[in-house]
């Protein structure tokens, strides 16, 4: 066997835990070609995956949270693919979810939209999101709420989303600071930290556990 097969092989190896069948060969074949090691972290509140380009000899780098379902996972990774092929074309010299990544986001994704790899309603959902890519996936509430519908994790049972929470509940995030439910501005609701007076913009499918 090659090197590159066997390359391919272990990719696809590691892959099948955490991404949908039918993206992995596809994937595994990225990786090679775009050169970049995939690291899985834990679980971060404040994003779901991010890149860092080559620095001190260093390769590209992609990160993303090992407790996402395969299509919350295979989205975000594919998100995190479209800033390294955005990078090897622009370097630093165009905006980080500008019209350049936009378009690298959307010609990498589309051929995965089809009704023989991926659920409807993720597709109609990644559609949408596709006519404008927002700088994080996790910002676009309709297709966050469609992939989460997907989530077998029971870990966090506990936790409920904050938009099904009555107003000024307390809740805690991240960890163990408090907080009470606001009034829902244009997208995001407007709630104060218990212990300080701060004011903090939460997306409507934050998962918080609530007080009491």
């Amino acid at each position: 066997m090659h090197l590159r097969e066997q390359q391919i092989q272990r990719n696809s190896e590691i892959l099948k835990k955490y991404i949908p069948e039918y993206a992995i060969p596809t994937i595994a074949v990225w990786i090679i070609e775009f050169d970049f090691k995939l690291k899985i972290t834990k679980e971060r509140s404040t994003k779901l995956g991010d890149y860092t380009s080559p620095r001190d000899g260093l390769n590209h780098v992609i990160t993303v949270n090992h407790n996402l379902n395969q299509y919350s996972f295979f989205v975000t990774l594919v998100h995190e693919i479209a800033h390294l092929k955005t990078y090897n074309t622009h370097k630093n010299r165009v905006s980080p979810h500008g019209e350049e990544w936009k378009q690298s986001f959307r010609e990498l994704m589309t051929p995965f939209l089809s009704t023989d790899h991926l659920p409807l309603d993720i597709i109609y959902a990644l559609r949408k999101y596709l006519l404008n890519p927002a700088a994080a996936s996790c910002s676009d509430v309709t297709l966050m709420r469609t992939l989460k519908l997907y989530d077998t994790d029971t870990s966090n049972a506990h936790l409920v989303l904050l938009e099904h929470l009555p107003y000024r509940t307390h809740f805690i995030f991240n960890g163990d600071r408090i907080f009470e439910k606001g009034e829902k501005l244009r997208k995001r609701f407007r709630c104060k930290e218990i212990s300080t007076g701060s004011i903090y913009l939460f997306s409507p499918l934050a998962e918080v556990e609530v007080v009491g």
